[in-house]
């Protein structure tokens, strides 16, 4: 297993080789000014853009807190209840784990990509400690390399495959960079997200069967 530590920095490598084999590339071909000027403009986008997605993520994380304050998130956590047992048979119903999943993928579903994260990582570190509460060894010990238990795997592939209702972050980058119509990504987007999620529940049930 490759630790966290040894992705990082095979990426870092990865992306100075590309940057080193552009800029000798340019070099050799006479293209250095406009490789400047579009690292340049490059920059003055990356900048626009989070400021743009900045006030996307402030809009849709306050109607997060809304839609959590006025109950509306807690009827929905309440409503898939029946798709978590589903999903996660196994996980106690009164368990701390089921509420955190519950948020993550209504917030995916929803298009908060930005929300769902916290309760991600919570229903993560929930799932560590019904390992612990089952007995799991590596789970007891520190600094024990851990295996991924079977509900963080299928939890993990949920959340991949989401379904998504609206697409906010696809939405945001098509209005940033002139689309006419940000929002024609809709249908496309509910219909790919529909059947990756189709496919993400069959291989989750064919894996805990065999």
């Amino acid at each position: 297993m490759i630790k966290p530590e040894m992705d990082a920095v095979m990426l870092n490598y990865i992306w100075a080789f590309m940057i080193l084999l552009g800029i000798v590339y340019g070099t050799f071909t006479g293209n250095m000014e406009s490789l400047t000027n579009a690292a340049m403009d490059s920059a003055g986008e990356a900048v626009s853009l989070c400021i743009t997605m900045l006030g996307v993520m402030a809009l849709w994380m306050g109607l997060m807190e809304i839609a959590q304050k006025s109950g509306l998130i807690a009827k929905l956590t309440r409503g898939i209840q029946p798709f978590i047992s589903f999903m996660f048979p196994k996980i106690p119903k009164e368990h701390e784990a089921r509420e955190y999943i519950s948020t993550n993928l209504i917030a995916n579903v929803l298009g908060l990509g930005w929300a769902c994260t916290p309760a991600g990582l919570k229903a993560m570190e929930a799932l560590s400690k019904l390992e612990q509460e089952r007995g799991n060894a590596q789970y007891i010990e520190k600094g024990k390399l851990r295996d991924a238990s079977d509900e963080m795997c299928t939890f993990l592939i949920l959340n991949i495959s989401s379904l998504q209702l609206i697409p906010v972050n696809m939405i945001a980058y098509r209005s940033q960079y002139g689309s006419t119509n940000p929002a024609a990504v809709l249908a496309p987007a509910l219909i790919a997200t529909f059947f990756s999620t189709m496919v993400a529940v069959v291989y989750c049930k064919v894996k805990e069967r065999g």
